[in-house]
Parts: C-alpha cells; sequence; structure tokens
C-alpha cells in the first residue's frame, strides 16, 4: 500500500505508480492489470481503480479488451 498525498486525488497517485511500473518495465507488455489485485494493493474502491486504468487506456499504456480483461500495451522500443 502506498501513503497517499491527501493534496491529490487517490486515482492520479494509482495512476502515476502504475504508469511508472509500466515504463520502468516493472509491468512488462502483455502483464494483465487486475482490478481486484489493485483494490486490495491500494485499499480503494473499485471505482478509484477504474478511473486511474481508464487515464493509463487513454494515454495507451493498457489496452482492454472486452470478456479478457486489462493488459499492459505493446510499447514502441526507444530508438538508440
Amino acid at each position: 500500500m502506498i501513503e497517499f498525498d491527501p493534496t491529490r486525488p487517490k486515482w492520479e497517485q494509482i495512476r502515476d505508480t502504475l504508469r511508472e511500473r509500466i515504463t520502468s518495465g516493472q509491468l512488462p507488455a502483455r502483464a494483465l492489470i487486475s482490478e481486484v489485485q489493485l483494490e486490495a494493493e491500494f485499499g480503494v474502491a473499485r471505482g478509484t481503480v477504474r478511473k486511474a486504468t481508464a487515464a493509463l487506456r487513454e494515454e495507451g499504456l493498457i489496452v482492454t479488451t472486452p470478456g479478457m480483461g486489462s493488459f499492459v500495451a505493446e510499447l514502441p522500443k526507444p530508438e538508440a
């Protein structure tokens, strides 16, 4: 569980944490993003998790397939 900053919405802090995990490779491409696990990890309601994942979906960091769930998107390789 993270220490939430009381001056910012929890969903933004969860989004930022997940974004860092994705961009650092801690959450690899095609990894399942489980709302149930995130609820338990962060101690928040499902709606809060859904708001965070919706923002990441808009950024192109996760993709959602109906009936299957949300997964980390294939990110383009940084050019050398």
